[in-house]
């Protein structure tokens, strides 16, 4: 038994069946719309809680003003509390730029890379619905396969729902810098950018991530499988890099070899951090085996928090 035949599985050749995506819109739909309703995100109605707010000015603490606010480098200096003031921008476009390359069609445990980011961007896309935020997409392997500009609109969310779940790429490899780059070629007022991916085969992206990160808000979405780092022991197994369909044999008895691999994708892991550290990039990893609305719903709410300080 090849590993591919129980650790990846490849995308359909065969047209979509649209009864078949119909209801995989109307349940993407259902699940971001009960994560948003759920308790889970504490006291923050949005996900979106704390963008699109520039500092105005400090001013005196009143009581009833949260604490979280106090600038305490001014408070010490005048030895009485001060807050920050901020002020919301007018409008802040939201874009989720969306890896569909063949990587993502790798799941053992709980779902697919590639379903994993797309309920990611179902619940994200509410939200900015729920903000009054325009929102659009960018799908990308290794080449721009769609892209929808941001808008709004009430039937924004199942438009771009369908254009995720119906997407069949033509492309199999991964090209993030292309779509990094076609985003500030494509974007021309200030955004909040997402983009979801398992990174896998980037190079180092720090000067179109720069670029990005100079003109808009950018937050990353790292998605993966616990099998790309922990490999079972299975003795000689039949490998295939789901990308390029380039085939090995690897035995995974040996434990030199699972170590080799394991520090290999811990290696990527930790270079894929302090990318997204020296590009002031906010970076989430989440795990097919594990729900992704705690860790989701920790995420902006402490980004919130942060943005206030």
């Amino acid at each position: 038994m090849r590993l591919t035949d129980f650790l990846w599985r490849g995308p359909t050749c065969s047209p979509p069946d649209p009864g078949s995506i119909v209801r995989d819109v109307r349940k993407l739909e259902l699940t971001s719309r009960r994560f948003m309703d759920s308790p889970a995100l504490g006291p923050y109605p949005s996900l979106f809680r704390g963008h699109g707010i520039e500092f105005s000015e400090v001013r005196l603490y009143q009581p009833g003003d949260p604490v979280q606010a106090i600038d305490w480098k001014v408070t010490a200096r005048m030895r009485t509390p001060y807050v920050k003031r901020f002020v919301e921008e007018r409008e802040l476009a939201v874009l989720l730029i969306v890896d569909v390359s063949a990587s993502n069609d790798f799941g053992t445990r709980g779902a697919l890379k590639r379903d994993l980011a797309a309920e990611v961007a179902s619940v994200l896309t509410l939200a900015a619905m729920r903000s009054g935020d325009p929102i659009g997409l960018l799908l990308f392997s290794d080449r721009i396969e769609k892209y929808v500009r941001p808008a709004r609109g009430r039937n924004r969310n199942l438009r771009l729902l369908h254009d995720l779940v119906s997407v069949r790429p033509e492309g199999r490899g991964t090209d993030l810098e292309l779509a990094l780059v076609s985003a500030v070629r494509m974007l021309s007022a200030r955004s909040l950018v997402f983009v979801i991916s398992d990174f896998v085969g980037s190079e180092d992206l720090t000067r179109p991530l720069l670029a990005l990160a100079a003109r808009h808000d950018v937050v990353a979405i790292d998605i993966q499988d616990r099998a790309e780092s922990e490999l079972p022991e299975s003795g000689l197994v039949e490998v295939e890099d789901p990308e390029t369909g380039d085939r090995a044999i690897v035995d995974l008895a040996d434990a030199t070899v699972r170590d080799r691999l394991r520090g290999a994708a811990g290696r990527r892991d930790e270079e894929l951090a302090r990318t997204l550290q020296r590009c002031h990039i906010d970076f989430v990893r989440l795990w097919t085996d594990r729900p992704y609305q705690a860790g989701l719903a920790g995420f902006f709410s402490a980004r919130g928090r942060r943005r206030l300080r």
